[in-house]
């Protein structure tokens, strides 16, 4: 048992639904979730499977929050937009697809938006810029798995393409000026995309606009919290705004897959 005093929590922000997380020493206390069970089946699988990009699990504390490692680093908000960073963060995830290969335990994960396809891994569906760890300039680590659950590695993939390449409109960009196409490319060839991913990965990110934005709508209203400020912030809005601007711009963005 993992027993601290309140004075040496440091609190956590960054995220937009978990809250209560703190940094004590070189750990991390989460509130307990209802499917925290599978999220630490799933850090374990990677520990064991030599991924080291990830937290470990070390237990609960005497406030029955869950213990990870802390990972150190830093995290950048908005996300440096070089091209070696995009490249390395593709190799990263590519790197965990890998790892959790096989993986895929009877248990109860988030629910969320997925495509038809059949599940080929456990995603972490969240790599947004709070949840990337960097060490001298490049991604290094993944962090915060609580959105993880069965998709294929295309729909995980274009989850993260959201955030990075980034697939949005340019008025709720942090870079409004980078080269979507380019940058999607970038990814997509660090990776190691086939030619049939390539093929379906548009429009596998329009499908995604349409759930995800049905999956959050469904989330702020019946759990609230902090899916229910995102909502209220004008994330349905900027999902809408971002399907719109895939939809005008497709056939640039084509191109650059072919």
């Amino acid at each position: 048992m993992f027993v601290v005093s309140r004075a040496d929590e440091v609190p956590l922000s960054g995220g937009d639904v978990t809250a209560g997380v703190v940094r004590v020493g070189d750990t991390v206390r989460r509130p307990l979730k209802a499917t925290s069970s599978a999220v630490h089946a799933l850090l374990r699988h990677l520990e064991a499977a030599g991924f080291d990009a990830a937290p470990r699990v070390l237990g609960i504390d005497e406030l029955g929050r869950e213990v990870l490692s802390f990972v150190p680093g830093e995290v950048y908000s908005p996300f440096p937009p070089g091209d070696d960073v995009l490249a390395e963060l593709a190799r990263l995830q590519r790197r965990y697809h890998d790892a959790v290969r096989g993986f895929m335990p009877d248990a109860r994960w988030e629910s969320g938006s997925a495509d038809d396809a059949e599940p080929e891994v456990v995603g972490h569906c969240d790599i947004t810029p709070e949840n990337v760890v960097f060490r001298d300039g490049l991604p290094v680590a993944l962090i915060d798995f609580d959105m993880a659950r069965p998709v294929s590695r295309l729909f995980d993939v274009v989850t993260t393409l959201r955030h990075w390449a980034p697939i949005a409109d340019p008025v709720d960009r942090d870079h409004p000026d980078l080269d979507t196409g380019r940058r999607i490319r970038i990814f997509a060839d660090a990776y190691g995309l086939s030619a049939a991913e390539r093929l379906r990965l548009l429009p596998t990110a329009r499908l995604r606009f349409d759930r995800s934005y049905t999956a959050m709508k469904h989330k702020a209203e019946t759990e609230g919290g902090g899916w229910a400020v995102m909502w209220e912030s004008g994330a349905g809005q900027r999902i809408r705004r971002a399907a719109a601007w895939l939809d005008a711009n497709e056939d640039d963005l084509h191109r650059f897959l072919q």
